[in-house]
């Protein structure tokens, strides 16, 4: 279990948190995103406590401490999530599947949207985990990196197998094994967050583009290239086009990726580094191709025909978004319950249906159909097997290797 410290933010972590409330993840509301919106500015009154000194534990931080389990007695569940990440109905006051799960259960679910950057949202609950405390969540929904990072501080609770039969049965075989949570035994994946290669074909103009290399070296695209300000996107991207696997690559590999994208910087071939804003470049043409977020490129492509994305042949990074329960939360069985109800194939339909990201439910193609057949049929939304298998996750970094990692990227990419 990793130790948890006082410390500091380096100065390339710190960075990086900028980059990612200015136009990361973090920038990303879920369905503005689809509708190519590039996020806008979010607030980041939560930094400047992040950039301070740690606060040291000062209770049990063992994992699967929980409070006693009042599930029986009180009907609810408190769950949070980021933005615009459930369905909503046409009044959008109501979310249909929660409302479901309540109809059939009995269990209230107070939703609440408070996650904007993962980074910040770690800030908030952070004195409460330390100290042993309650959060007053039972359900959060956080990347795999800060996922892993509380397993290893032991601040999430391990789950009970016989409240998730669902979650068991249905669990896609992808995300079943990550290196951070061997047998997702204190983790399930909300959704999936594939990266891919994105272009305007009519920017490309009979320009071919089938690999990460043609971004990075065909002079015909000089100055028209985008890739991602998201560290474990564009260098894991690097690492698959150069034949090493982003799950147990070195720290020698990292630095000839990042040598090999400072290659293409300094000749002029990228033209900037981007959050969700690249939406707009390859609309425009600004970018002839990019690196790309698969949500982006559903909504894309439906709105131009002129945007189109590929896999190569070298892969494709995936990350997760993922359903943990925190210690000492007061309705763990409840909060399962709702964890495994997402895993019919029913209710992953109509959430895969409305946000359009990587659904991790295996069975839910039939139930998507009846909904949304392009939906179903869109292997950015349910990968078919072939998509399935070129599908690669960036391995977990120990805090010492996250501080060096960020740093040398932040100066690549001029941060």
């Amino acid at each position: 279990m990793e130790q948890y410290e006082p410390d500091r933010l380096s100065a390339a972590q710190v960075a990086a948190v900028r980059r990612s409330f200015r136009n990361g993840r973090a920038a990303m509301t879920r369905r503005s995103l689809l509708r190519a919106s590039a996020g806008g500015a979010l607030a980041v009154g939560g930094l400047g406590a992040l950039t301070g000194c740690g606060i040291p534990a000062a209770g049990n931080t063992e994992g699967g401490v929980s409070a006693e389990d009042h599930s029986a007695k009180e009907k609810v569940v408190n769950f949070s999530n980021w933005t615009e990440y459930m369905d909503v109905d046409e009044s959008e006051k109501h979310h249909p599947t929660l409302d479901q799960f309540k109809q059939r259960t009995g269990i209230s679910v107070k939703y609440t949207e408070d996650i904007n950057d993962n980074v910040e949202f770690f800030g908030k609950i952070k004195p409460q985990l330390a100290a042993g405390q309650d959060t007053g969540r039972d359900i959060i929904v956080l990347t795999d990196w800060l996922a892993a990072r509380l397993i290893r501080l032991g601040w999430v609770q391990k789950l009970d197998p016989a409240n998730l039969p669902h979650a068991y049965a249905n669990l896609s075989a992808q995300f079943r094994n990550p290196d951070w949570d061997p047998g997702r035994a204190h983790s399930y994946v909300f959704q999936g967050i594939s990266t891919v290669i994105a272009y305007n074909k009519k920017a490309l103009d009979g320009v071919e583009v089938k690999t990460l290399s043609d971004l990075l070296d065909n002079p015909k695209l000089k100055g028209r290239v985008g890739f991602l300000s998201e560290m474990r996107d564009s260098i894991g991207m690097t690492l698959l086009d150069m034949g090493k696997d982003p799950g147990s690559f070195s720290a020698d590999d990292y630095d000839a990726a990042v040598a090999r994208i400072q290659k293409a910087v300094d000749k002029g071939q990228i033209r900037r580094f981007t959050g969700n804003d690249y939406t707009s470049d390859l609309s425009s043409g600004d970018f002839a191709a990019c690196i790309a977020w698969a949500g982006d490129v559903v909504q894309l492509k439906a709105d131009s025909p002129d945007i189109d994305f590929l896999i190569p042949d070298s892969g494709y990074i995936t990350s997760t978004d993922n359903f943990l329960i925190p210690n000492k939360a007061r309705h763990k069985t409840n909060a399962e319950k709702l964890i495994d109800f997402y895993y019919e194939p029913k209710p992953a339909a109509e959430l895969a249906a409305y946000i359009n990201y990587v659904t991790p439910v295996d069975g839910v193609k039939a139930e998507l159909e009846k909904i949304d057949a392009d939906a179903a049929n869109n292997p950015l939304i349910i990968p078919d097997k072939a998509m399935a298998a070129k599908s690669h996750a960036f391995r977990s970094l120990s805090s010492k290797e996250e501080t060096e990692f960020e740093e040398k990227f932040a100066k690549l990419t001029g941060a």
